[in-house]
């Protein structure tokens, strides 16, 4: 029987601590409460909005990478933090950091066309299954875009209803008007 190694987070026999990833951990203060941000050494891989817990944001992890080390280390999401603080001041319109979002080949597809949906503009939710070359997708669409990882910077929150109408976002619809409000004001929409 193997010993048990202590860790930041969480307590792992010792022959899974040597196959264990380690996950950076911080969050940030933001204008809509607190957000959770979880990386590796491969990039940003979650970004709790501030309704959803740290448990739940610790069980996808968990779920996408199988055995971690969670340690409460700012280094590593340095640019994440900076770059977010930037884009809630109304000075930063675009992310450079490097990413690493867990999900099935369409769910990447539909994240990589919402990824080039412009600073302070919008989409449909058909805008974007044409985008991709599924136009009657529509629905599965937006359960891609409700599953994404990485909202804001993956911006989930610039697509709206085929009416122009706000519809669903994890944070909320206030959340997601505040964003949207927080980009037009920026560019002078």
């Amino acid at each position: 029987m193997s010993r048990p190694v202590m860790t930041d987070a969480i307590l792992v026999p010792q022959h899974q601590a040597l196959l264990a990833t380690t996950v950076a951990h911080t969050q940030l203060a933001t204008p809509f409460g607190a957000i959770q941000l979880f990386g590796t050494t491969r990039g940003l891989l979650k970004l709790a909005l501030p309704n959803e817990t740290r448990a739940a944001a610790e069980s996808y992890v968990r779920r996408v990478l199988g055995p971690v080390i969670l340690r409460e280390d700012t280094e590593p999401l340095s640019a994440a933090l900076e770059q977010l603080k930037a884009y809630f001041a109304g000075a930063g319109s675009t992310f450079t950091i490097t990413l690493d979002p867990h999900g099935t080949v369409f769910q990447r597809q539909v994240w990589d066309a919402v990824a080039g949906v412009a600073y302070g503009a919008t989409r449909s939710y058909a805008q974007i299954a044409q985008a991709i070359g599924r136009p009657a997708a529509v629905r599965a669409v937006g359960a891609a875009n409700g599953a994404n990882p990485l909202p804001i910077i993956i911006p989930c929150h610039r697509i709206i209803g085929a009416d122009s109408r706000l519809t669903g976002y994890g944070g909320g619809l206030a959340m997601k008007r505040g964003l949207l409000d927080l980009e037009r004001g920026a560019v002078g929409v």
